[in-house]
């Protein structure tokens, strides 16, 4: 990952303070048993939860790396919005999980039973 990315993914992290943009749940960046001890779930279940960088435009569509196109995301989140073609605009999408979160029909809503 190029080092302009990594820096605005932690600093993204630290500004959402380490949840995710779309469905508000605690991610990890680099202990994965540990997050899965915390929380008292699987290490499978744990690798959603995985802080990743989300292009909130795309790099294909002119987006680059810098903090203000640069949002966390848990990996779930993040591949699911990209599953869709094209994806959902990240309002959008933060709106479509916030309401199934609400619903208890998100996979990162029902391992963490937090909020």
């Amino acid at each position: 990952m190029p080092t302009m990315l990594i820096k605005s993914r932690q600093k993204a992290y630290q500004q959402q303070s380490g949840c995710c943009i779309y469905c508000y749940k605690p991610m990890w960046v680099e202990k994965l048993e540990d997050f899965a001890n915390q929380f008292k779930i699987t290490k499978r279940q744990a690798r959603f939860y995985q802080c990743t960088a989300e292009h909130l435009l795309a790099r294909q569509d002119g987006g680059k790396d810098s903090l203000n196109n640069i949002a966390a995301a848990c990996k779930y989140c993040n591949q699911q919005r990209h599953r869709s073609k094209p994806p959902l605009p990240p309002e959008k999408y933060q709106r479509y999980v916030q309401k199934k979160v609400v619903q208890n029909r998100w996979p990162t809503a029902t391992f963490l039973q937090l909020h």
